[in-house]
């Protein structure tokens, strides 16, 4: 399984992504999950994948041949994000279909970044095609094992929240997808994208053994349980 998140407010975007692709008894898979396009002084895009992983990598692999191949469209001829995911469902389908079509080929996406001369954005692409962007009232998206880190997000995410304060929210919403489900898990990818930058701002990559995620993780339980601890007791607040 999987879970990236990605955020939008208004100093920037955040990605964060997990690197497990396959959990069993006896066998646990990695792989990337987060992706970078950039055409320095036109546009940059962060990519997050979830789903079949012969799916995701043919995707990735389309998106950087067209790249790469004069006069033909391509991430960097878009003029939208709204576009560009249209652009990445219709390659997810196009290779959910030579592969045979059906649930087990299916794929969802996050597309976001900036192209010059507008305002950052961010979408995500289901596995038919069709794609829905962030907004205000939703400032973020979630793609993969979502459940589990969306609480967080909601009580903490605002369009005014600062950058550094949504990395923070995506790693404790990474947290407690990974205490909650085995088939999620590290190493962690989080990227941070500026207004108006474009290009690459701060990315983190942390490890199963990373202080710092570890770090996060035993404060996060500690201030958890003390906060539940601090609650009104049920039997006298309600008699």
């Amino acid at each position: 399984m999987t879970y990236c998140v990605g955020i939008k407010v208004s100093q920037g975007l955040v990605f964060c992504s997990d690197s497990r692709t396959n959990s069993g008894i006896d066998q646990a898979s990695l792989s990337k999950k987060t992706f970078m396009f950039h055409d320095p002084g036109n546009c940059l895009f962060y990519l997050l994948v979830a789903g079949n992983l012969a799916t995701t990598q043919a995707v990735v692999d389309q998106l950087q041949k067209d790249i790469a191949t004069p006069d033909v469209i391509s991430l960097f001829t878009t003029s939208s994000i709204r576009e560009a995911a249209d652009y990445i469902g219709q390659i997810s389908q196009n290779e959910q279909t030579k592969m045979g079509g059906g649930g087990v080929f299916q794929a969802s996406f996050i597309i976001g970044g900036q192209i010059a001369g507008q305002a950052p954005e961010l979408a995500m692409v289901y596995s038919e095609g069709n794609s829905i962007t962030a907004t205000e009232l939703m400032p973020f998206l979630q793609i993969g094992e979502s459940k589990y880190g969306k609480p967080i997000l909601d009580r903490i995410i605002k369009k005014n929240t600062d950058l550094q304060t949504s990395a923070l929210c995506a790693l404790v919403s990474m947290d407690s997808t990974l205490k909650s489900n085995l088939s999620v898990g590290p190493p962690i990818d989080i990227a941070i994208y500026y207004t108006d930058s474009l290009q690459p701002g701060e990315n983190y990559h942390l490890d199963q053994d990373s202080p710092y995620l570890r770090q996060i993780s035993e404060l996060w339980d500690k201030k958890m349980v003390e906060s539940f601890l601090q609650l009104p007791p049920m039997c006298q607040s309600l008699s």
